[in-house]
């Protein structure tokens, strides 16, 4: 019988709260994981929408469910998967903005990403932790030393908008693991993929790539190329099949609206449980 792996999935930025439970936990139950859900928000949907409606959970509420939990001795997990991973903006039209304020930064650089295992920031974020900007290839791998230094033994750069040589359709993502091996020495393994872009906005990808490849590295924690491979093959078999759906929805010529563009995540479950690979990662 295989050993149960439980996950305590705690989506704590409002704009993204009410999505990532649910881009998060449908794709680590297929992989097998037990899931304890904490929302922060409870929103009528997400929003990327025109409207919304509904609750934020201040951090006494939140503290409140988690002594739930440990009052009745189930916070018992493995991993804990949070939507700090970190979010703290991204790059639009190649110029950065932050979604929280400012004066977080030092909170993310002193107090959460010191205890965390994995980070998988966007190129923005991984500038704003190293207080370095990247420019080319060796400089993203020198930021990433740096956010080793600060403690994550996993670190995947979610997209970059460094040049790629299939053209500019294209984005980067690059990953850095460190680890010992059987004779106790440090090793580090380098990875790079070359994505193809997707004309489209989509809400919960980001929180999607991290439950994957949390589940990935699990199956896999020698083998980041392995890992990344499967989670972006089903990221890309997820948003083909959404672009495909919501275009067929929306007519020719129209935009698809954001109910329409809504991640296919049951119609993908197979692709989820085993993805076939079509995008390849390159050991540096």
């Amino acid at each position: 019988m295989e050993e149960e792996c439980r996950v305590l999935s705690i989506q704590s930025h409002v704009v993204r709260g009410y999505v990532g439970n649910r881009a998060a936990t449908f794709p680590l139950q297929v992989l097998g994981f037990e899931i304890d859900a904490v929302n922060s928000v409870q929103f009528s949907n997400h929003t990327g929408y025109a409207h919304w409606k509904g609750q934020v959970l201040n951090s006494d509420e939140l503290q409140e469910l988690y002594e739930g939990l440990k009052l009745n001795n189930v916070n018992k997990y493995d991993y804990v998967l949070t939507v700090c991973d970190p979010v703290l903006g991204d790059k639009w039209d190649g110029e950065g903005s932050m979604y929280v304020p400012e004066d977080l930064l030092p909170v993310y650089k002193e107090k959460v990403v010191p205890v965390a295992d994995i980070i998988t920031p966007n190129q923005f974020e991984a500038e704003l932790l190293s207080g370095r900007k990247i420019h080319s290839q060796e400089e993203a791998l020198a930021v990433m030393d740096m956010l080793h230094s600060m403690g994550p033994d996993t670190v995947v750069i979610t997209s970059s908008d460094l040049p790629s040589p299939q053209g500019s359709d294209y984005l980067i993502v690059l990953g850095s693991q460190r680890r010992r091996n059987p004779a106790g020495s440090m090793v580090m393994e380098r990875i790079r993929m070359d994505i193809r872009k997707v004309d489209a906005v989509f809400v919960g990808t980001g929180d999607l790539f991290a439950a994957m490849l949390l589940a990935w590295t699990h199956k896999h924690p020698n083998n980041l190329k392995v890992a990344c491979e499967k989670t972006v093959s089903a990221l890309h078999h997820v948003l083909q099949r959404t672009i495909q759906c919501a275009k067929a929805q929306a007519g020719e010529g129209v935009k698809p609206s954001p109910m329409q563009l809504e991640l296919r995540m049951v119609q993908s479950k197979r692709d989820i449980e085993d993805p076939e690979i079509v995008v390849q990662a390159t050991v540096l």
